[in-house]
């Protein structure tokens, strides 16, 4: 008999679980149960848990839940977690499984000082998880920060392999990939665009924020979509105990949060809102020929759970963001998000965790912000959205093997631009057909335990994605010059849901941790990962008017296989954490364009976009003060991030436009008193890569600048290089003797760099017949910035 690709990987899965289960022995018990926080009730993600007698542990998965099966007996169960007082519980095993709820009490000797880890000890060191990126949000809350804000993804560009082409720019990059390479998760559905205010700040609300995590290498088999990094962010989940109000009044927004209980100690909600006022701030001052402006960002997260009974709890979470621009003729642009989660243990092994989620983003261009002209006006809108279902189990099978297995189901939908162009009252819908995909997965993995010295994470992911209709599907003729437009060959009319294109990819996945002493291991690992949708770019940075588009009949996904090793070292009874890794990622199905592509409202586009691949490679070196009065880190990347496409460069290798070759960064944390502390930032960056003209031709009095060698990027602009500083004043006093407030001023690019976002050439205007650089600065002076937070 025949089997499909499909029912021989479900069958290798159900062969895999047998095989696990079998190994049990009947004279085994097991302990599970929840680690919360004793001050609000929130699950505690990776405290530790550990059988003293047998020198065997596990950690808490993301919602607080753990399960560790021994021998039968009597043990002593320790619960720890940095910044929190141990809990040692003694667990009579002998007769039959247990389950044990504990919360953790935070230390308040540990608190007077400054603590930037909150992870269990030598987690960075035994753990088999590397090219992992973590700040908790108390150290994110102490850095300076642009304008007195805290900012999740501008925080996590100072850590090693992540960056950003310059201030201004959307998103983030990771080890030289684009932003539409991250895959960015907010309580498991993803969010497309990143960033307020054309980059300057993340959509993430801090105080509604409960964990962050980038992971860079080494991805876990129940992950895929994006070939560079996945950006995990939990929100919270509201406090369980009391009513909590938390907010903030700065220089360009204000924030407020409200925690309160539903049913104590059962269920919980938060609201949090944000909303910037430059435009109420700056509408006094503004000439009357830009009245009307509109410059303003805001969003609404919230979130509810409820502990149906001891097996099942609910989640659910949303988001809705928008930033709005212009005058007179501007646009907006903003995520919305809905997530809802069935937690269900269905016995003391198994654990698992259903996510149903809806993702939307949209963008507009509108010729009438304030919709005065109803004769004469242009409004286009592009959108992507999905839906997905996306089931992720957890069995416990013993100390020693921990088995993950699930799937997921993304049903996508692109409107790549529709616009509606009103002239003299009368309208007319222009635009390009949607377009619809859906992507099928499956994984299994285990991480395995051998010896105390080892530790394995292997897994399989297989993804398959389709091409549907309705939808015309074009055929594009080779171009006799490499690098040039294709043209229409032939044109294809497909019905709806039917199948145009079909791809899939097995994904392997492995991890290794090698224990060389106590404070010092080796790890290696190696992923395959595979995209299926695209963002159409060929500006110097994504902007938000960017085009998402779906792999096609010609576009093909985008692979990855990345490769990397590391040597992980805690010294000086864990006060430092040092680590150097090493990766080279070879990139498949590039996507570049042919000079002059048009990319806005073009059912061609296709027949623009030049197929490539690309190589990144580098180390990176962290250094780590994980705790006392004075403490913080120092990271240095070094990386090369090159593309290889027919008819450009001649078809030699050249640098990408995340190419950094040397990013430095420098966090100081300084607790001067108990109710004063300071902190600093430095970074350090090489000049991102630009294209540059090496002569010129005069036409009619017009200088036109040319690349005679036909050289991608073969220059770089002059590096960045900023000084941040900040001090947060405690208030002695509660006010109304409730509110507990403080201070947080900062100074932003403290000795008034002028650092370049780009150098481009254009002609003179006092000699036509010349042409001259201009250095383009976002920012061109200090930003001082004062910030009121309170909490009560």
């Amino acid at each position: 008999m025949k089997f499909s690709i499909k029912y021989k990987f479900t069958f290798s899965i159900i062969t895999f679980l047998m095989l696990a289960i079998s190994g049990f022995s009947q004279e085994k018990t097991t302990l599970s149960g929840y680690v919360k926080d004793a001050s609000n009730g929130e699950g505690m993600i990776g405290v530790g848990v550990f059988i003293q007698e047998l020198k065997v542990g596990i950690a808490t998965n993301a919602y607080g839940f753990y399960s560790i099966t021994v021998p039968k007996g009597k043990y002593n169960v320790s619960y720890s977690f940095i910044g929190y007082i141990k809990d040692v519980k003694k667990v009579d095993l002998s007769n039959t499984n247990a389950k044990l709820d504990i919360e953790l009490k935070e230390d308040s000797e540990q608190l007077q000082e400054v603590i930037i880890s909150t992870k269990k000890e030598d987690d960075n060191v035994k753990n088999i998880e590397m090219s992992v990126a973590k700040i908790d949000m108390k150290t994110i809350q102490r850095m300076p920060a642009l304008l007195g804000e805290v900012d999740v993804i501008r925080s996590i560009q100072l850590l090693p392999g992540v960056s950003t082409v310059g201030e201004g720019s959307s998103g983030f990059n990771v080890r030289g990939g684009g932003v539409d390479q991250n895959l960015v998760l907010l309580d498991e559905a993803p969010v497309y665009n990143s960033s307020h205010l054309f980059g300057f700040f993340s959509v993430f609300n801090p105080d509604a924020v409960k964990d962050v995590k980038l992971i860079k290498g080494g991805i876990p088999a129940q992950y895929g979509g994006r070939v560079s990094s996945i950006l995990d962010v939990r929100m919270k989940e509201g406090n369980l105990k009391k009513t909590t109000v938390t907010g903030g009044i700065g220089t360009i927004f204000s924030r407020l949060s409200i925690e309160q209980p539903l049913v104590k100690d059962k269920g919980s909600m938060i609201v949090a809102l944000r909303r910037s006022y430059i435009d109420v701030l700056a509408k006094p001052f503004l000439p009357s020929t830009l009245e009307g402006s509109q410059f303003y960002f805001y969003d609404f997260t919230a979130k509810a759970n409820f502990k149906l009974n001891n097996k099942n709890t609910i989640f659910g979470s949303g988001y809705f963001g928008r930033d709005v621009f212009g005058s007179q003729f501007g646009f907006d642009w903003g995520n919305a998000t809905g997530s809802a989660r069935w937690n269900h243990v269905f016995n003391d092994k198994l654990f698992m965790n259903l996510t149903g989620y809806y993702s939307n983003y949209t963008y507009s261009l509108d010729s009438d912000l304030e919709k005065k002209n109803k004769q004469d006006s242009f409004r286009w809108n592009s959108e992507i959205k999905n839906l997905s279902l996306k089931p992720d189990f957890t069995l416990y099978a013993n100390a020693n093997n921990t088995i993950s297995f699930g799937g997921q189901m993304i049903d996508y939908t692109f409107q790549p631009g529709k616009a509606i162009a009103t002239s003299g009252g009368e309208s007319r819908t222009i635009g390009l057909a949607e377009k619809f995909g859906r992507e099928w997965a499956a994984y299994v993995g285990n991480e395995q335990k051998i010896g105390k010295a080892i530790t394995l994470q292997y897994g399989l992911r297989y993804s398959l994605y389709d091409y549907l209709g309705k939808s015309k599907a074009y055929t594009f003729k080779e171009p006799t010059i490499a690098g040039t437009r294709r043209q229409v060959n032939k044109t294809e009319e497909f019905a709806a849901g039917e199948l145009i294109q079909r791809y899939d990819n097995f994904e392997p996945r492995f991890s290794a941790n090698i224990g060389l002493s106590k404070n010092t291991s080796l790890k290696l690992s190696y992923n395959r990962t595979a995209q299926y949708i695209h963002l159409l770019s060929n500006t110097v940075s994504a902007s938000p008017l960017d085009v998402w588009t779906p792999s096609s009949n010609n576009i093909k996904p985008q692979i990855s296989d990345q490769v990397a090793i590391g040597v992980f070292q805690n010294f000086n009874d864990n006060m430092y954490e040092f680590s150097v890794e090493t990766y080279y990622k070879d990139l498949q199905n590039q996507i570049d364009y042919v000079p002059n592509s048009d990319l806005l409202l073009n059912p061609y586009v296709e027949g623009d976009l030049l197929n490539g691949k690309g190589r990144a490679y580098g180390a990176e070196f962290y250094l780590k003060k994980a705790r006392g009065k004075f403490n913080g880190w120092l990271s240095y990347t070094l990386s090369r991030t090159e593309r290889q496409v027919a008819g450009i460069s001649k078809g030699e290798w050249f640098p990408s436009r995340f190419d950094k070759p040397h990013v430095l960064n420098v966090v100081a944390l300084y607790d001067f008193r108990k109710r004063l502390n300071f902190s600093a930032n430095f970074t350090f960056g090489s000049g991102t890569p630009a294209t540059f003209p090496t002569e010129k031709f005069v036409w009619q009095g017009f200088a036109l600048p040319n690349n005679y060698y036909d050289e991608r990027n073969s220059s770089r602009i002059p590096p960045y290089h900023r000084l941040d500083l900040s001090a947060t004043l405690i208030n002695k006093r509660k006010l109304f003797k409730k509110v507990q407030g403080e201070w947080v001023f900062s100074i932003y690019n403290v000795y008034d760099r002028r650092n370049p976002f780009s150098v481009y050439v254009r002609q003179s205007p006092t000699v036509p017949d010349q042409t001259e650089a201009v250095r383009f600065a976002v920012f061109g002076s200090i930003l001082p910035a004062a910030t009121y937070n309170f909490k009560f």
